[in-house]
Order: C-alpha cells, then sequence, then structure tokens
C-alpha cells in the first residue's frame, strides 16, 4: 500500500520555524520526484517546492523563496521542507507528493498555522 505520511507541523510565531517531514512507503521512493503543495483556508492549492530523485535538482516558488528548503534523504524514503521566517500568509495544510510521468501519489496533509 502507498502511503506518505507528513508531519512536523503545527503552531509558530510570525518568524518562527517548522521542519515538515514526509515519510514514504509503497513505493520505490528514489524513482519519484517529491513536492510540496499547501492550500489556505478558503483557497486553493498552492506548489511550494520540489526536488528531483537525486536532491540535485530543487524548485520554489517565488512566495517562500530564501525561506523554505526541500530536501531529502533517499536511504530513509523521507523528503522534508525546512520553513524558516514564517508569515501568517503561510497558514495552510502542507501536503507532500510523488509524482513521475503518469503517476501521482499524495499525503493526507499536516496543518501549519503561523500567528501575527
Amino acid at each position: 500500500e502507498v502511503q506518505l505520511v507528513e508531519s512536523g507541523g503545527g503552531m509558530v510565531q510570525f518568524g518562527g520555524s517548522l521542519r515538515l517531514s514526509c515519510a514514504a512507503s509503497g513505493f520505490t521512493f528514489s524513482n519519484y520526484d517529491m513536492s510540496w503543495v499547501r492550500q489556505a483556508p478558503g483557497k486553493g492549492p498552492e506548489w511550494v517546492s520540489a526536488i528531483n530523485t537525486g536532491g540535485a535538482l530543487t524548485y520554489y516558488a517565488d512566495s517562500v523563496k530564501g525561506r523554505f528548503t526541500i530536501s531529502r534523504d533517499n536511504a530513509k524514503n523521507t523528503v522534508y521542507l525546512q520553513m524558516n521566517n514564517l508569515k501568517p500568509e503561510d497558514t495552510a495544510v502542507y501536503y507532500c507528493n510523488a509524482h513521475k510521468v503518469g503517476i501521482r501519489y499524495w499525503g493526507k496533509g499536516t496543518l501549519v498555522t503561523v500567528s501575527s
């Protein structure tokens, strides 16, 4: 069974930091690019960041560039999102997803709330 389980969300103050993790199982993690997508209350999904299979290539939305860092550990089947200098507008449910051509798996998300 394919599973992506996010963790590390919670409540943090403006300017604080959180590290999200996404543990994968049930598929060959190292063969999939990984992404984080978030959805704020009442808004549509927003792509946040992506990383390629080997971890050498990373991509960020302009809204998080310079503040968030994506990484992965293929030995642990886990992708991370280090979030620094958090702002209230970062409040959202954060989802990780695994993807390659024709296939995409999603986790159930973890809630991040940033208070001003």
